[in-house]
């Protein structure tokens, strides 16, 4: 039996391989820290810390935000706890304050305390039960990971009900390089267009990037530039896969990549945080939909009953 930390994200699971430590959370199934030689490239949060910003937050079953919590499916509107009350919103999903169960790897224990030697992966599950606004169940598993490559995690969603459900899944991760500035970052975003959005920061137009002042597909200093910004149009490598990279004048880098399964990068330099977090680390998002994607439709995933929704993402130190 796991040992319930009693401190607010719960049970603390430490993944340790090849140089590499990360700690997942029972709180929100998400990732609490993650170091690489002992450089923590995850901009975290601490053990008695509630945590700030949704920091390494799984985000299911829908990411980012949705007007007015309303939307239509299946011939029928639904309503969701507007949980963005300042800007009318629904963000950020079902299960961000949730536990998650482990129920493989990962050993007994928390962080601090001592387990039964290193283990380098952890699979956590959550059932979302039907429920106002979101009436159908849903199975979530997350299994993280470490490889000789990185951070790995790898998600599913199964439909265990009997309707088609709509769903979208993002994660958000807060990446930073030590000793370095966001402004001296230098960015690339593999993103061919942006969202426009309005003040509630919901999309209300779309627009191409290139040759423009958020045109990141070739790496270029962040500088004073504020970006909390969804990017589609993906740019994709041979294998499907998309990547953000963020990188220091030394040399040193950071990538978030991620696999077919999503279709959007959001990108977010931390401009409206508390002093604490404020420009202190760049959020970089893989996001299978966009902003509102319940309303509009576009790349909304619909899981058929029985069936299961795959994607995989991870971070890597880059040279």
């Amino acid at each position: 039996m796991d040992t319930l930390a009693q401190v607010p994200s719960g049970t603390q699971w430490t993944l340790q391989a090849q140089g590499q430590r990360a700690v997942v959370v029972e709180v929100g199934g998400g990732l609490r820290e993650y170091e690489v030689n002992g450089v923590n490239v995850l901009f975290g949060y601490g053990l008695d810390e509630v945590c700030p910003a949704s920091a390494g937050k799984v985000l299911a079953p829908w990411p980012n935000r949705i007007r007015d919590g309303r939307y239509p499916f299946g011939g029928d509107v639904h309503q969701l706890a507007l949980t963005e009350p300042s800007r009318h919103n629904a963000t950020h999903g079902l299960v961000n304050w949730v536990r998650w169960q482990r129920v493989d790897g990962g050993g007994p224990g928390f962080a601090g305390a001592g387990q039964a030697g290193p283990v380098d992966s952890v699979t956590l599950e959550h059932d979302i039960v039907p429920q106002p606004g979101y009436p159908w169940p849903l199975a979530l598993r997350t299994t993280w990971s470490l490889a000789s490559d990185g951070l790995i995690a790898e998600h599913t969603a199964t439909n265990t009900g009997d309707e088609p459900c709509p769903f979208g899944l993002a994660t958000h991760p807060y990446v930073q390089l030590p000793g370095t500035k966001i402004d001296d970052l230098l960015l690339r975003v593999p993103g061919r267009s942006r969202l426009l959005v309005d003040g509630r920061m919901l999309p209300i137009g779309a627009t191409k990037v290139a040759g423009g002042e958020y045109d990141f597909t070739e790496a270029r200093a962040i500088g004073g530039f504020e970006l909390d910004t969804a990017f589609g149009d993906l740019i994709r490598d041979a294998d499907g896969r998309s990547s953000v990279t963020l990188t220091a004048a030394d040399g040193r880098g950071v990538q978030v990549w991620a696999d077919g399964g999503f279709n959007w990068w959001q990108v977010f330099t931390g401009d409206t945080l508390a002093p604490a977090r404020y420009r202190r680390a760049v959020a970089v998002e893989p996001m299978t939909c966009p902003p509102d994607a319940f309303r509009s439709g576009r790349d909304v995933v619909v899981i058929q009953p029985g069936e299961t929704w795959r994607g995989t993402w991870g971070i890597r130190p880059v040279s």
